[in-house]
Parts: C-alpha cells; sequence; structure tokens
C-alpha cells in the first residue's frame, strides 16, 4: 500500500499544475498516468494563448514553441473579407503554436521538481472510498496492482473522465451539441501564414469551424471541428476538411504527416464537479472553452487552484463537500460567466446562414474590435446591419 498526500489521476496540463502546486506546497503527492509517454499521442489543435502563463508560473520556451504569431484572422465562408485580432485579445487558441508532446513534458517536468512523484503505464482501475468519501485509487504499476491511499485525489483524467464518473459524478455529456468531433492533419509544404492562426466559419464547417496553426515556414496543423449532430457519420468530418483543402491550391499541394481525430466537449461549466475527497479539472470538468475549444490554459489554472484547496483540506483535516465546494466558487468565479456567454455565442452561430455570418465578418473587419465578446458583435452588427439585430436578439 503506497499513502500520499495527494494522488493526481492523469499528466496533462491539469494533472501537471495539480501535482506541481501540490508537492511545492509541501504535500506528499503522486501523479499517475496510463500511457507510457506523457504528452503522447497527440490530440489537439496545438494553439495556446499567452495571457495565461504569468498566472500558471510559466515562462515560453522555444523548445516547445513551434511559432509565435501576431494574431487571429477570422475569415467568412465567402472568405473575402476577415476579422483580424491581435494575439493578446484572439482567445485561448492564439499566441503559440505549440509541439504539444514537449509542452506536455517540461509542465510534467515542473512537478517533478517540485518533489512529486510521477508513475507512468500507470492507470487508475478503481476508486477506493472509505467513511463516505474518496480516499485514493487502485493503480496498475509495473504490472502489479498497488493501492494508493490519498487524503485528496485530483482527476484530471480529460475529456473521457472515466475516474470521475466511477467516484459517482455524472459525466455524461447529454446534448449532442456540446460535442465536437475534430480531424487534424499536419501538413507540409503548405502556403500558411506564420504570422496568423485562420479560422474559418460557415458550412465548410456546420456548426464548428476549420482552422490552420502554423507551425514555422511551410508547416500547419489543418483541422475542423463539426458538432456530431451535424455529422451524418464518422467520415463525414474528414470529407469536410478534405474538401476545404481540395478547393485550396496552397494546402492541396501538402503532404500530411500526422493525422489526429478526437472528441472535444463544449459544454457550459458542470453545476457539480467536486465529491468529499475528489476534486476534477481540466476537461475532465468540461472547462473548455465553448466557442473556441481550447482548453489547454484553463486545465492548468484549474489544477493550481485545486492544488490551494487540497492543501487547506489537508492542514484543516476537512474533507467535506462544504470543503469541495470553495473549489468550485472558485473555478466558477473564473470561468463560467464567460463560459456561458460562449457557449451561447456558440449555440447561436450554429444557427445562421453563410449570408448572415458573411456579413457579421463584414462588419467587424470594418470596425476596431478588442476582443471576440457578443457585445462587441452586437453593437459592430447595430451600426452596419440594424435589420440583423432581430435575429441575434437573444444573444443580447
Amino acid at each position: 500500500m503506497q499513502n500520499y498526500d495527494v494522488l493526481v489521476v492523469g499528466a496533462g496540463p491539469g494533472g501537471s499544475s495539480a501535482a506541481r502546486f501540490s508537492a511545492r506546497a509541501g504535500l506528499k503527492t503522486l501523479m499517475i498516468e496510463k500511457r507510457p509517454d506523457i504528452g503522447s499521442p497527440v490530440r489537439c489543435g496545438e494553439g495556446l494563448s499567452k495571457e495565461w502563463m504569468h498566472e500558471g508560473e510559466i515562462k515560453p520556451n522555444q523548445h516547445w514553441i513551434a511559432d509565435e504569431v501576431k494574431g487571429a484572422r477570422i475569415f467568412g465562408p465567402s472568405e473575402k473579407k476577415a476579422i483580424v485580432l491581435r494575439a493578446e485579445k484572439a482567445g485561448n487558441e492564439v499566441g503559440f503554436v505549440v509541439e504539444r508532446d514537449k509542452f506536455d513534458k517540461e509542465m510534467a517536468a515542473f512537478a517533478a521538481e517540485a518533489g512529486a512523484d510521477i508513475w507512468i503505464k500507470s492507470p487508475a482501475l478503481e476508486v477506493i472510498k472509505e467513511n463516505g468519501r474518496v480516499a485514493g485509487a487502485r493503480v496498475r504499476h509495473n504490472g502489479k496492482m498497488e493501492d494508493v491511499r490519498a487524503k485528496m485525489v485530483i482527476a484530471a483524467d480529460g475529456f473521457e473522465s472515466e475516474f470521475g464518473r466511477w467516484a459517482g459524478l455524472k459525466s455524461i455529456i447529454l446534448a449532442k451539441n456540446d460535442i465536437i468531433s475534430c480531424v487534424e492533419y499536419r501538413m507540409r509544404n503548405v502556403d500558411s501564414d506564420p504570422d496568423y492562426t485562420d479560422f474559418y466559419l460557415g458550412s465548410v464547417a456546420p456548426a464548428g469551424y476549420l482552422w490552420v496553426f502554423p507551425k514555422g515556414e511551410r508547416e500547419a496543423n489543418v483541422g475542423i471541428g463539426v458538432t456530431i449532430t451535424a455529422a451524418k457519420d464518422r467520415f463525414d468530418v474528414k470529407n469536410y476538411l478534405d474538401n476545404w483543402i481540395k478547393n485550396h491550391p496552397g494546402y492541396s499541394k501538402g503532404k500530411t504527416i500526422q493525422y489526429i481525430t478526437g472528441g472535444v466537449s463544449v459544454s457550459k461549466v458542470k453545476d457539480k464537479f467536486t465529491l468529499p475527497g475528489l476534486l476534477l479539472v481540466g476537461d475532465a470538468a468540461r472547462l473548455i472553452d465553448p466557442i473556441t475549444g481550447g482548453g489547454i490554459a484553463n486545465s492548468y489554472i484549474s489544477g493550481k487552484y485545486a492544488a490551494s484547496i487540497a492543501k487547506e483540506a489537508i492542514e484543516k483535516d476537512d474533507f467535506s463537500q462544504e470543503m469541495m465546494s470553495k473549489y468550485e466558487r472558485m473555478v466558477k468565479d473564473k470561468f463560467e460567466r464567460k463560459h456561458l456567454r460562449n457557449w451561447l455565442a456558440k449555440e447561436k452561430l450554429a444557427t445562421l446562414s453563410d449570408e448572415t455570418m458573411d456579413k457579421l465578418v463584414d462588419v467587424m473587419s470594418e470596425v476596431q474590435v478588442n476582443d471576440i465578446s457578443t457585445q462587441a458583435i452586437l453593437e459592430a452588427v447595430q451600426q452596419k446591419y440594424p435589420e440583423l439585430m432581430k435575429e441575434l436578439e437573444d444573444l443580447i
């Protein structure tokens, strides 16, 4: 039997953050990862904003930066005009394009340097409960079963969120329009602009968007996300992406060197993502931005918050739901208002025609917009296309 103050399940950015800040606080910490290689396989567009890094205590490192961009361009369906936003105002996906496997490994290294133990190829298989609270996990490690007891467990096991579900939390996303199916190619010999991440809206990516994230000269991640309600079958999303590439000579001449698929939740922040002795962070807590699909920054910050509550709970020997709810309030104070606004915008954008979408892009390409916000969109539309206000009034 292994005994720890904190057990972290999952070694993505959220898990590494939770382990790093727990260990730094003087807590005996173990982080486990089911895969043999932290950060692999990559299931990510690899776009990353800069604005959160100070709070996360992360300094940019050229080791994991593939490209640094000036901003983002958002194209309407006709692609005649684009909204151009500076990187610091363009959301969770813009600033750096990273090598995600290298980034994740460095985040795990920060946890190790702070004193956390790390077990790779060590999946959690069962929740241990004692006296009505989560008290650890049964883990397969080095070919044998280990009971890892912990005063606090932090689950950072991503989109699938198995551990929370095993413990008794409802993690299933019931609304199918809150799940995005994604396909991405890493391509060489393409004509992407290394200064901008590009986003394409409209029927090219129904109820989602298509993206180009440059990875230096003549290389880019070219991907698409489509809600599962808009896809007829599992090949439909790939067909949308292939058709777009075929119609753009700068990309149709490119060569695919990596093929990635995956799912992303784009729901509102969950009402409940804790149990006595258990905190969920990052994707497991559904903290992905509903309109951009960005989740790295939110995962890391929520991991830091979880570590602070774990420290307080252990110091006070209080693992009650009331104590765990302090973490929920911290997370909701940070993310819930923005996520709800972006979820409503996401829902509305999915209903707009290509013609209306082009008008929105036209408006916003001609005015000074300092941030992607519903309020900014509405004010700009009121000035140029007041006839659209009726269609957009439920966003007010």
